[in-house]
């Protein structure tokens, strides 16, 4: 599936000219027009495209930001406003921004928890899968640097709050510290390494999209059965079929994001970052933004010692392990069968480990104190034992469903399923946009 030889024939004389001394246009065809997708791919696989196109948004809305931004602590939050004020159509760049931020993280969750439940990490895709869990760890880095330059209130104590956690570390704790604050507090050396690094990172990310995107097409796209393809019968050409879902999919995905820059821009911040930081006053409950609510439901909810780590050392380390773990789950899930579809237990505790993260972001928003330190104790817990035990158990005890022999046979199983309410001639149609 993802080699064989080139069909692409150049049909002018520069085509002919730029393919014989750089054929970036026959890599393009072959890419992107001509290179083949199972025919049973669903809505759930458009994501890696949105993707694409919020990075892009990402980095040339951030660009022209960057030239009117002023990373300095007595200019920083009347630059953002002054942005929103006084530039022409800074308001439209700034909650492009934003609010693409949130938007970037809604697809990547959803991406993650379609491979979780696809099982798109199972071999030969392991290294497919480590790319994307960096990929989301430098969007965290780039995310919380991002969130401290407008200099609010939110943006300074949640600077102060996380950057302390790693003096809990032993030895060189403090020394991360200071080399990530460039001093001994939140200050004007901090803004400016968060502001190069901000602008910095989503560049690496796309370097590692690049490397993502190239492991994909050498392994081939995975699709809702698990089945390999095995014929040229279980695969379509990505242009038309892959593309008008892929396009359909970011029109809606785009109506909506439209919809918050345009309507409610301000939901998914925080108020009090539109006040300036001040040193002095510190916010009723800081919180960082939504979608690090989760891990930071981790974090607290290490409210105890273990042997001799102590509950703050707990905390950070379950908070980067809660990440960590991600990377080795090729290694945890011993089914044999890929898809979730097949494997009735997992779809189960799967689905109960969705709504449990969820339910851990919900629980980042509260104090830590009362009932919800121990709801984000349970949730803690479960979320670690889906990986460490429930997967390693699973795949040795489960009994899958009966799988079919290729992807063309689910194809035709599906349509004859459904076949008694669809007029003559109609079942030809699904088998080409999966």
């Amino acid at each position: 599936m993802s080699g064989g030889h080139s069909t692409y024939t150049p049909k002018t004389g520069i085509e002919r000219w730029i393919d014989a001394r750089m054929p970036l246009p026959r890599l393009m065809y072959d890419s992107f027009v001509a290179y083949p997708v199972p025919r049973n791919l669903n809505y759930a696989y458009t994501f890696g495209g949105i993707l694409s196109i919020m990075l892009i948004a990402q980095i040339l809305t951030g660009v022209v930001l960057a030239m009117h931004y002023t990373p300095h602590i007595t200019m920083a939050f009347q630059s953002v406003e002054k942005i929103m004020r006084d530039v022409n159509s800074g308001w439209l760049l700034r909650y492009m921004h934003s609010n693409g931020a949130s938007f970037f993280f809604i697809a990547v969750y959803i991406h993650i928890f379609r491979g979780l439940f696809y099982g798109s990490y199972k071999a030969p895709r392991e290294l497919l899968w480590i790319l994307g869990c960096i990929i989301y760890l430098l969007m965290m880095a780039t995310g919380f640097m991002g969130y401290v330059l407008p200099w609010g209130q939110m943006s300074f104590w949640g600077a102060t709050v996380i950057t302390g956690f790693f003096t809990a570390i032993p030895l060189v704790g403090e020394w991360i510290q200071q080399l990530l604050l460039g001093g001994y507090a939140v200050d004007n050396p901090t803004l400016n390494r968060f502001f190069a690094l901000h602008y910095l990172l989503p560049f690496m990310i796309a370097g590692v999209v690049v490397l993502h995107v190239w492991a994909l097409h050498v392994t081939g796209q995975t699709n809702p059965t698990g089945i390999e393809v095995k014929s040229k019968t279980d695969t379509v050409a990505f242009t038309p079929y892959a593309t008008i879902k892929d396009a359909f999919a970011m029109v809606l995905f785009l109506l909506a994001f439209s919809y918050f820059i345009f309507y409610i821009p301000n939901y998914l911040g925080h108020p009090d970052n539109y006040i300036i930081a001040n040193p002095l006053k510190t916010p009723a409950h800081i919180v960082p933004e939504w979608y690090f609510l989760p891990f930071y439901a981790i974090l607290r909810a290490i409210t105890f010692n273990i042997g001799p780590i102590d509950s703050k050392l707990g905390g950070v380390l379950a908070m980067f392990g809660a990440i960590a773990v991600l990377f080795f789950v090729p290694w945890l899930d011993t089914s044999k069968v890929r898809s979730a579809v097949y494997r009735p237990w997992f779809k189960l505790f799967f689905w109960l480990f969705a709504a449990n993260a969820i339910f851990l972001g919900w629980l980042g928003s509260r104090p830590a104190e009362g009932s919800y330190v121990v709801m984000a104790q349970l949730a803690t817990l479960y979320y670690f034992a889906f990986f460490l035990v429930i997967m390693p158990l699973l795949g040795l005890i489960e009994t899958p469903r009966r799988l079919p022999n290729s992807i063309t046979e689910a194809v035709l199983e599906k349509n004859k399923a459904g076949g008694a309410a669809m007029p003559a001639g109609a079942t030809a149609a699904p088998d080409h946009k999966g």
